[in-house]
């Protein structure tokens, strides 16, 4: 979606350790499990072959100063899942849903788990992505395809906050086919969601770095 799946992170030796040096761009510092195995073929890993890849993505990488550091975990709530939680101190958890009941279920799981004692991790809020669709010939027009506000009432029932709605749109997923992520274009509807998401986002990071 950087356009950078052909770029393989290269290792040098600092203090006597070996450390990977993250792929850079749009100002963006990036690591994937993607760089380093054969895209023909399936990932056969168990959960604890997982969480060491993981470790080693953040303990055994020159990441340098940063403004944030961001996983993107896949959905559920399993091995990553606890092993981030454990390796470093997580600030807090955006979650991430479409409107429909199908999609709600795994997020009301995901918010359940942050907020077990045992794993407490503050839930920043919670995103609805694919919330509606604009036709580019009726721009006030608005198609809600997989049902309306629920990933605002899902907030609501955990009390987080709900940072917002992204729309689905062919740009969208053009500009993810194309290594060119829409959020490089405010000027359109679409990238004005993506901008304000992320001062939203960094906003609630502020509030809670601020009360810790």
């Amino acid at each position: 979606m950087s356009g950078v799946e052909n770029e393989r992170p290269f290792v040098e030796e600092i203090d006597g350790r070996q450390l990977m040096q993250p792929i850079e761009r749009y100002g963006v510092k990036l690591l994937s499990i993607g760089f380093f195995v054969d895209p023909a073929n399936a990932l056969v890993w168990r959960g604890s072959m997982a969480s060491n890849a993981l470790k080693q993505l953040i303990t055994d990488t020159v990441w340098g100063e940063l403004d944030f550091f961001i996983m993107d975990l896949p959905p559920g709530t399993g091995d990553i899942h606890l092993t981030l939680a454990q390796l470093v101190p997580v600030t807090g958890a955006v979650v991430v849903t479409t409107p429909q009941e199908v999609a709600l279920a795994d997020a009301r799981k995901a918010i359940a788990f942050y907020q077990l004692e045992s794993v407490n991790v503050p839930v920043l809020g919670v995103v609805e992505n694919m919330s509606y669709f604009t036709p580019p010939e009726l721009p006030e027009n608005k198609y809600y395809i997989f049902g309306k506000g629920g990933g605002r009432l899902l907030a609501q029932q955990f009390e987080v906050h709900f940072l917002g709605e992204l729309p689905i749109e062919q740009e969208i997923r053009e500009g993810g086919d194309f290594g060119k992520p829409i959020a490089l274009q405010p000027i359109t509807e679409a990238g004005k969601a993506f901008e304000q998401l992320g001062q939203t986002v960094a906003r609630q990071i502020a509030v809670q770095n601020a009360s810790n």
